[in-house]
């Protein structure tokens, strides 16, 4: 049986708010590993946004190549508004998928459209920005998997240790 395991690649991404974004869902929604590439990161980088020290759980690696870098066994999963591609609401993830995420602006290359065993996109009206669409995508990843962990329990761990409230 294939180990269930998600990573995540992200093309050049500018913004440290929206990386940041990216280690908190990454460290809510069970992913283990974020590659990124090119420089405008590394320029500015802060977890602004991942309140949650995620980047202490989830690797973070700066690469030059995204695609060279999948992790062994991983389907490579486009995720990009391109012609063809698959409704992220009918997609069924991969037990072992490596996430692309084209650049917040700009679109994945038609060569590297070509190197995904599938590519999906969001069925939005427009474009959501690189944190909401990851978030999206580990979202429905969770929401669709057998081993999804519901309840109170997850709740108490979950939650703000400010919040008390419980619905009666």
């Amino acid at each position: 049986m294939t180990q269930k395991r998600a990573a995540i690649g992200l093309m050049n991404p500018k913004s440290p708010t929206n990386v940041g974004s990216v280690l908190r869902a990454a460290g809510c929604m069970n992913a283990q590993q974020i590659f990124y590439s090119g420089e405008r990161y590394d320029r500015a980088k802060a977890f602004y946004t991942d309140t949650q020290n995620s980047n202490k759980a989830v690797t973070l690696t700066h690469v030059d190549e995204l695609f060279s870098h999948a992790p062994k066994g991983a389907k490579i999963v486009g995720v990009e508004l391109v012609e063809g591609a698959q409704s992220l609401i009918e997609f069924q993830h991969p037990d072992n998928a490596y996430y692309i995420f084209g650049p917040e602006d700009g679109s994945l290359t038609q060569k590297q459209v070509n190197q995904c065993h599938a590519v999906v996109y969001i069925p939005t009206k427009g474009c959501l920005n690189l944190a909401a669409t990851v978030n999206v995508v580990l979202y429905d990843r969770l929401s669709k998997s057998a081993d999804i962990v519901s309840g109170d329990e997850l709740i108490r761990k979950s939650r703000d240790t400010n919040n008390t409230a419980q619905v009666k």
